[in-house]
């Protein structure tokens, strides 16, 4: 089992930055990918940024450029780091981690608030 804590979501005006932290625990050495997710009002949950073992990166289109995801293996860490932050990327910012397994773990889930 794996535990995954979430912290750095908050209130930013638009064009501010925050960054995200993800701290796993347990059997962490059964990660395979990490990544970012997140869910709207009334929206699906979708990927946001995904980091792999051998360190591929992939992102949401409407958030290339603007987003970098990072992994600290030593720390068990991923990191979102969110700059020129927009109104529409308001919501709830869940950290995941997808197991060798192929199963799924999930944070409780931080909210990231884009003031206009």
């Amino acid at each position: 089992q794996v535990q995954l804590v979430e912290s750095g979501g908050g209130l930013v005006q638009a064009g501010g930055s925050l960054r995200l932290s993800c701290v796993a625990s347990g059997s962490t050495y059964t990660i395979n990918g990490m990544g970012w997710y997140r869910q709207a009002p009334g929206q699906p949950r979708r990927l946001v940024a995904l980091a792999t073992s051998d360190g591929t990166t992939d992102y949401a289109g409407s958030v290339k450029g603007r987003f970098t995801i990072s992994r600290d293996n030593a720390k068990n860490t991923v990191y979102l780091q969110m700059n020129s932050l927009k109104p529409e990327d308001t919501a709830v910012y869940y950290c995941n981690a997808h197991m060798w397994s192929k199963a799924d773990y999930w944070g409780q889930g931080t909210q990231v608030t884009v003031s206009s």
